[in-house]
């Protein structure tokens, strides 16, 4: 039956806004580009960005002919673990207007995401063959699985499945767990298996700084981040055009502009407890610290930034600040070198914006997300706010069973790849750079007035 002028104007109005969303989430691969080639030094900078560009070329191949079909298949091989193995985009959810093709982007673009996270924690010794190996892998298979448990209606986690997990299910709205926790710990064992830069720690276990060679273009990514989390999180209200009836607001499109204002309030405060906590610390003022508070703020609070006050998320950008300068501590106690502390900002901050979820749910904007605004309907919310703890339950599973999937699955492969000797790079081609080793040449064009120190390190390195 034909679609009404209402329906077709409701499916345009929807499919524009996801449409768009889609691009601000891509952006963020810029971001994380400029981000990482900043933190890294400028022998290995061309190394970095190439890398961010395989993430985006590679996950758009592997998510389109396996990683969809796992996510969101709905084929006859479909179950509440695992989405259907064949080809992607012939099980695209369908309507009355053919296959959604925006929705596939959308997915698409969180799926690359991911990897971008975990070449952080990897960078300035890793072989570029493995990391193809490893970002095939993890956008292919590794985090669709996850993306299935949680987003798909049939994923047994599924905050929308018809049998819901503790009677809750999992709120994890735009992705603390499914995205950034995946990416958090499949970082946490590349970087483990590898093991520490050369020269990151003394012989005594002492660490030594290595500063990124280009402040410039870590605070131009912190932006370019903070501009496409606006599709992030905002941008997983896939159909704006909702009713919400029985309810105080009557749709997703009022629920919008909240959620990005809730997003840029704990990234916020996150920035700021960053600044000042650290200044304690370490005795002075560093923008670095700053954007890697933001940043952990964001990634705190995408798991609930559709379901909480905006109050709350000052409390959860807070938190998220002090787990951030905790676990950097913890990581250098035991020697762990994460050069974009990707690992505890995206794992770390990533597990607690799971639980503040679970404590600080509100009851009418769960059940505006979840539910439509059905009349009559009951859910668990957060405990705090007195929803019990079937909520809480629900995020605290969410946690252990990603940080379980992806050690059993990232885990093995990192070592199979170092058994091999093909993941870490030799120890003189970590000393040339990267850059030199396997790119051909250093990202930058050198000379005497225009990078004096480097160039005398780079004429040195071809001396001998």
């Amino acid at each position: 039956m034909a679609a009404s002028w209402e329906e077709s104007v409701e499916y345009s109005i929807n499919t524009i806004y996801l449409l768009f969303s889609a691009y601000l989430v891509f952006v963020m691969q810029l971001g994380f580009a400029m981000l990482c080639a900043g933190s890294v030094r400028a022998k290995n900078a061309m190394n970095i960005m190439l890398t961010n560009v395989v993430d985006a070329v590679v996950g758009s191949l592997s998510f389109y002919l396996f990683g969809f079909a796992f996510a969101f298949g709905e084929g006859a091989r479909s179950n509440p673990f695992i989405g259907t193995s064949f080809f992607a985009l012939k099980d695209i959810p369908s309507s009355s207007y053919g296959y959604d093709y925006s929705f596939f982007l959308f997915q698409w673009a969180f799926a690359i995401a991911v990897a971008g996270i975990t070449s952080g924690s990897i960078a300035e010794r890793t072989q570029f063959s493995a990391y193809l190996i490893f970002s095939c892998f993890l956008s292919g298979f590794v985090y669709p699985v996850v993306a299935h448990w949680v987003w798909s209606e049939s994923g047994w986690l599924s905050p929308n499945s018809s049998n819901l997990f503790l009677g809750s299910g999992a709120i994890d709205f735009a992705g603390s767990g499914v995205v950034h926790l995946v990416g958090g710990v499949a970082g946490l064992w590349g970087s483990f298996i590898e093991g520490p830069r050369v020269g990151r720690f003394d012989a005594f276990g002492k660490p030594i700084p290595i500063r990124g060679h280009n402040a410039t273009l870590v605070v131009l990514g912190t932006f370019l981040l903070w501009f496409g989390w606006f599709g992030f999180n905002p941008g997983s209200f896939d159909k704006i055009l909702v009713a919400y009836p029985d309810t105080t607001d009557q749709g997703n499109w009022t629920s919008v502009g909240r959620t990005a204002v809730i997003t840029t309030l704990a990234g916020s405060t996150a920035g700021i407890v960053t600044l000042f906590g650290r200044r304690l610390i370490v005795g002075h003022w560093d923008a670095l610290d700053v954007c890697n508070g933001v940043l952990g703020g964001f990634v705190a609070i995408t798991s609930g930034c559709a379901v909480v006050e905006p109050w709350a998320a000052v409390v959860c950008g807070f938190f998220a600040a002090w787990v951030l300068i905790g676990l950097n501590i913890l990581a250098l106690k035991l020697q762990f070198d994460d050069p974009l502390e990707a690992t505890q900002l995206h794992g770390g901050c990533g597990a607690w914006g799971l639980i503040f979820t679970g404590l600080f749910a509100k009851e009418e904007f769960v059940i505006q997300a979840y539910n439509s605004g059905t009349v009559g309907t009951v859910r668990p919310y957060g405990l705090l706010m007195g929803g019990g703890w079937g909520l809480l339950g629900a995020q605290v599973t969410e946690v252990l069973v990603i940080a379980g999937w992806v050690s059993l699955t990232m885990g093995p492969l990192f070592y199979a790849l170092h058994s091999l000797e093909i993941l870490r790079i030799s120890i003189d081609e970590e000393v040339a750079g990267l850059d030199v080793s396997s790119h051909g040449g250093h990202a930058y064009v050198h000379s005497d007035e225009n990078h004096p120190r480097f160039y005398a390190e780079y004429v040195s390195l071809q001396d001998n």
